[in-house]
């Protein structure tokens, strides 16, 4: 027999906002809950293991878009899983130019503050760059 439990204990479980469990259901991310006889949402372990894909996914920086493909492929699996890692390989492509956007901004920023000669604001390094973007490297 499968075990079901209120919205409150599957948010509890995976550390989720009852608006944002709600929320995935109206977008059809997560499958809707049974309805008890008092008119209570129920879920069960299906949606335990739904919710719980979902979040990792999204701490690892899914879109909820990529999150609907992979499970849509997920419920096929005898389906070849190229899709799957076509999704995974775009995602970490997209992940590899926000680092390399960083650490531009990164090398930006500590040249800004070692420019800085700690004098009196009106010679600031960082107040001038900022004001002034020509003087920004961090295009270079």
């Amino acid at each position: 027999m499968t075990q079901e439990f209120m919205i409150g204990e599957l948010a509890k479980r995976t550390d989720t906002k009852v608006q944002t469990i709600r929320y995935y259901e109206d977008i059809g991310v997560m499958p809707r809950a049974i309805r008890a006889e008092n008119n209570r949402r129920l879920y069960n372990d299906t949606h335990l293991e739904r919710l719980t894909f979902v979040r990792h996914s999204r701490e690892l920086g899914f879109s909820l878009d990529d999150i609907r493909n992979l499970l849509e492929l997920a419920d096929q699996p005898n389906r070849p899983c190229g899709e799957v890692d076509a999704i995974a390989r775009q995602h970490l492509n997209a992940v590899e130019r926000k680092i390399a956007s960083l650490q531009v901004l990164q090398a930006e920023l500590k040249r800004m503050i070692d420019k800085c000669s700690g004098g009196a604001i009106s010679d600031c390094r960082i107040i001038q760059v900022l004001a002034d973007h020509s003087l920004c490297q961090c295009h270079e």
